[in-house]
Order: structure tokens, then C-alpha cells, then sequence
């Protein structure tokens, strides 16, 4: 195994696991009590470092080896998820696979498929730069202490489509959260609120073949694209 980030290895349990295995592993861990006690833990093992930060303030592509990709793990803190997941596709460049725990209603929300309920902003970006697998979930009995919540673990291999879509991925991130900004309007309605014309909102609805009348959770990342690049050419 090569280069590893742990996201939040709290007491060491899968860090013990992971240092067995990694050519080199970064532990990235926030508590101020616990990532000096995680140092003495790991003091003998040359491969680890423990990191005393907070992980939305790292920059995991400095962290990569040069000509290589990352890995990462964690079980990530339920209060931050979707925080530290848009965190990893800001720099899925730099990562080829994580797998993280998360709560299963957050795992529901980023594997969503289109017209679901659960399919939103978090699922269409994830999907932009990512092949998301649910792997399996585990009930509340099967951590000490128990959380509130049943917990999936996720898969997640980097796999950017921007590409494929021959979107700009900046310009394009700015379009989907304009698209799904509020959820029960109509997606004509969240463009017009966003300050695109009404006239060119209903011209590009028309020529990408969508409905005045649709949401955004109900389309594709192909239809949007079609949508954002009928705006684009107005």
C-alpha cells in the first residue's frame, strides 16, 4: 500500500491497522488531547506521522508524493461530513480511492440517483468527480458507545467527468449550486433567483429538452451539462 491520509483516527484503532499496511501513513487528527497521545502510540513506527490539524485546513495535495495519488480513510465526525467530503473532491486530483464511515443518511444522499428523493446538490457533485459504492452499513450496537445513527461505509473512486462533459469544473460547481440551491422550486425558478434572465432560462430549458416545470434533483449530470451549455452559448 502506498501513501495513506487517516481522516480522524481518534485512539488508533484502524491506525493500528493501516500502519501494518501503508508505505507511508498520515494521520490528520483535530482533538488536542488525543494526536499527542496518538504520537507517543506511534512514537516507533517511522511510517506514521500524526498531524495536529483540522482537515479542512489541509491541503491533501501537498500531502501527495510527486507522481503519485493518495489514499484515504476515516471514520468521519457526523457534525462535519459533508464539510470534509466536499474537502476530498476539491482535491480528488491529488486522491485516486477513499473509504470513509459515514452516517447512512449521508450515504444515501451522495450515491442518490437522479428523481430521487435523496438525489441533491452533495449527490450530483460527488458524482461529478467520483464513482460512489455504498459497501455496507452497521447498526448503532456495533460501536461503544453507541451513536443515534446506523453507519455506511462508502467507496469512492476519483473519476472526474468534466471531461467527458466538456464542462469548466469551476463554472460548472457554480452552476449546480445555483441549480439545486432550493429545493422546492423549480429549477427555472432557482436560475431566475441566481440572476440568469428569464428569457435565456426558458430558451436553454427548451433546447436541452427540459420540462418549465422540473426540478433539479430530478436530471442527470448529462442533461445539466446540456443545460448549463445552452446558458453558456446565450
Amino acid at each position: 500500500m502506498r501513501t495513506v491520509v487517516e481522516i480522524g483516527p481518534g485512539k488508533g484503532a484502524i491506525t493500528r491497522l493501516l500502519a501494518r499496511r501503508a508505505l507511508r501513513l498520515i494521520a490528520i487528527e483535530l482533538d488536542r488531547e488525543l494526536a499527542p497521545r496518538l504520537r507517543e502510540q506511534f512514537a516507533d513506527q517511522q511510517a506514521v506521522t500524526i498531524v495536529e490539524a483540522d482537515i479542512l485546513r489541509v491541503d491533501l495535495s501537498e500531502l501527495a508524493p510527486s507522481g503519485e495519488k493518495l489514499l484515504v480513510a476515516g471514520n468521519l465526525p457526523y457534525y462535519m461530513t459533508s464539510d470534509i467530503l466536499l474537502h476530498l473532491i476539491r482535491h480528488a486530483n491529488a486522491i485516486e480511492r477513499a473509504v470513509v464511515m459515514v452516517q447512512r443518511e449521508v450515504a444515501d444522499r451522495v450515491a442518490a440517483n437522479p428523481g430521487s428523493r435523496d438525489y441533491g446538490l452533495l449527490s450530483a457533485t460527488a458524482q461529478l468527480h467520483a464513482r460512489v459504492e455504498k459497501l455496507l452499513t452497521l447498526p448503532p450496537g456495533a460501536f461503544s458507545p453507541p451513536p443515534d445513527v446506523h453507519s455506511t461505509v462508502m467507496r469512492w473512486t476519483m473519476h472526474s467527468r468534466i471531461d467527458e462533459l466538456g464542462v469548466e469544473q469551476e463554472a460548472f460547481t457554480r452552476f449546480l449550486r445555483d441549480c439545486f440551491a432550493q429545493k422546492r422550486k423549480t429549477l427555472g425558478n432557482n436560475l431566475r433567483a441566481a440572476g440568469y434572465p428569464p428569457t435565456e432560462v426558458a430558451a436553454a430549458l427548451q433546447e436541452s429538452g427540459v420540462r418549465p416545470a422540473v426540478r433539479a434533483e430530478e436530471l442527470d449530470l448529462e442533461t445539466l451539462a446540456a443545460l448549463w451549455h445552452a446558458l453558456k452559448r446565450d
